[in-house]
Formats: structure tokens, sequence, C-alpha cells
């Protein structure tokens, strides 16, 4: 098993002993989409929809789970902080250190109304919900960008530095 850095997602299983690729350590995008999602107790949440990248940084900032509803129709959406997810290579599929109880009540949006996910009034909360560092707190050591800093800074959004 891998022991994460802060802000990074854990890999268990065989992984890159039986991988045929560069796998699991760098993968496309898409190849994790589709994947389940399961509970420390076990039960199928849903799925990955989508994976949402900090352009600035080039770091995975949230997974988006898609769960309850039919054939998408009435799902509830969930950002799920990177790092919150381990991925188990064996099983194909994340594992979320959370009841599924507490998912039921974990906060969440519709796919027409998502939130403003580089805002940090939104983060910060979330992060905390999942027990999870914000993906930009290990970016000192990094050399990234803390998101907050184009929110803050009106000449950053102009792209004026």
């Amino acid at each position: 098993m891998q022991t994460p850095d802060q802000g990074q997602t854990r890999i268990v299983g065989k992984g890159a002993a039986t991988a045929a690729g560069p796998g699991p350590d760098v993968m496309a995008a898409d190849t994790l989409e589709g994947d389940k999602v399961y509970t420390t107790d076990g039960d199928d949440i849903g799925k990955i929809k989508d994976i949402m990248l900090d352009v600035r940084s080039g770091r995975v900032a949230y997974a988006v789970l898609s769960s309850g509803g039919l054939l998408g129709i009435g799902d509830k959406l969930h950002a799920i902080p990177w790092s919150a997810l381990t991925l188990d290579t064996d099983r194909k599929c994340f594992l979320l250190s959370v009841s599924s109880e507490r998912i039921k009540n974990a906060p969440g949006f519709d796919k027409d109304h998502w939130p403003a996910m580089a805002d940090p009034q939104w983060a910060e909360p979330l992060h905390e919900f999942y027990g999870s560092a914000p993906y930009w707190s290990a970016g000192d050591e990094l050399g990234l960008t803390d998101p907050t800093e184009e929110l803050n800074n009106p000449r950053a959004r102009d792209g004026r530095h």
C-alpha cells in the first residue's frame, strides 16, 4: 500500500505489479470514470461521473460522484475531494472512508446547479466533511498555486500578473 502525501489519493491492490502500461500511478481520467464507489460499510454508493482538474496547478481537485436516480435521471452529485478516495486496483473501484449514512447527508448538487468549486468558502467545509486536507494546502512544497489567489487578486483573474 502506498502512503499518500498530503492531498494525494491512496492506491491499494496489486496495481503496477500486474498493470500493462502506465497504470495505476498515471492513468487517463476517462479510465476511472464510471468506476463504482464503496463506503467503509461496503455499500455501493454510486459511480465516478467526472474528474475535476485544478487547471492552474495541474492537480486533480475532486471526483464527482453520481448517486441515486435511474439511468442518470434524478442523480444527486457529490464533489468528493480526491484525497478522500482510495483506488482499489484489484476490485477496479474506489473506496470512500465514510459510512453510507454519512454520504446520505453529504452536501450535494444537481447537474444544473454546480457549485463554485474554486471558492474556498465552498471547498474548505467540504474537505472538513470528508476529513481530507485541501489539495492546495500541499502547494507550497510542490510549487503549486493556491486557488484562492485568483479569487482574491482581480489582476490574476484578468490574466495580468
